[in-house]
């Protein structure tokens, strides 16, 4: 989280996509932990994120048949896309999508160039259950750690695998995880196994899938920061969830990570949910 905001408690800036059947979870839970986050929990004029959605027009059908209504349009999106600090995109419909070059593809990729063109601002993209897969086919997650709903594994490395291939780019590794995070803000300090944001099964092997190589996860005592304009994207942190719940699970992090890890466990708390971490993968490189 910035100086500034830190100072002043100004809300955090999200941009959530929507589109036609998409899952309404993968909305939904995200909504949920963001909306319920405040800086102050005695007093709800402090609230952590301010929301808005986007949608191809002004109401959106999801798979489980609710209407939702978008704030702004498309169009409008990309004009502004430099106001958000935080893209969400839920999954649903994914090969739909993908198969026509529909938004929110577009969007995702314009957002990583405007970081890439002013690494200055911190940024996150999220992409909730198969919306790892338009993420993929945009290239973004090239040179990452990434993770999708189990039953599209090899649907994102297929998505992966052409999208480096296309453009003589880097391999991604798929992890089977609840959320992957890459280019973190924080430092992980000496011993990793004692930070709060990231989740180890106690593992001696990697989690990447078979015919992966596993990216190192450093935690070695770090003295410096990388530059952000040094790291992929500009820096941006982008975030890939498993399945629908995992959203939640990668929610309750960005919480942690951009206000507080006491803001974060109160939000679970509220929800009576048992929040499942993932992993931080590259966040510093040495």
């Amino acid at each position: 989280m910035s100086a500034i905001r830190e100072e002043t408690n100004e809300p955090i800036q999200v941009l959530i996509t929507m589109h036609d059947n998409m899952d309404l979870l993968d909305f939904a839970g995200p909504l949920e932990v963001l909306t319920h986050a405040q800086h102050d929990f005695n007093n709800p004029d402090t609230k952590a994120f301010d929301v808005t959605f986007v949608g191809p027009a002004e109401e959106v059908l999801t798979a489980q048949g609710v209407t939702l209504t978008a704030h702004i349009s498309y169009k409008e999106a990309h004009k502004r896309l430099k106001e958000f600090d935080l893209l969400v995109v839920p999954g649903g419909k994914a090969m739909d999508i993908l198969k026509n070059n529909a938004e929110p593809t577009s969007l995702v990729n314009a957002y990583s160039e405007v970081q890439a063109a002013d690494p200055g601002r911190e940024r996150t993209l999220l992409a909730v259950d198969t919306a790892a897969l338009f993420l993929a086919q945009q290239g973004i997650l090239q040179g990452m750690g990434a993770t999708v709903h189990p039953d599209y594994y090899i649907k994102l490395e297929k998505e992966c695998q052409d999208a480096a291939a296309r453009d003589m780019g880097e391999r991604t590794d798929v992890m089977e995880e609840r959320y992957v995070v890459n280019n973190a803000r924080f430092d992980l300090g000496e011993d990793i196994e004692e930070n709060p944001y990231v989740f180890k099964k106690g593992r001696k092997g990697s989690t990447a899938r078979k015919g992966s190589l596993a990216r190192r996860e450093s935690n070695a005592r770090h003295e410096n920061l990388v530059r952000r304009k040094s790291m992929k994207l500009g820096g941006m942190r982008v975030i890939t969830s498993g399945g629908t719940v995992s959203g939640i699970d990668a929610s309750l992090y960005l919480v942690s990570a951009l206000v507080s890890l006491d803001v974060a466990q109160e939000v679970a708390r509220l929800m009576q949910y048992e929040w499942v971490k993932g992993v931080v993968v590259d966040a510093i490189d040495v």
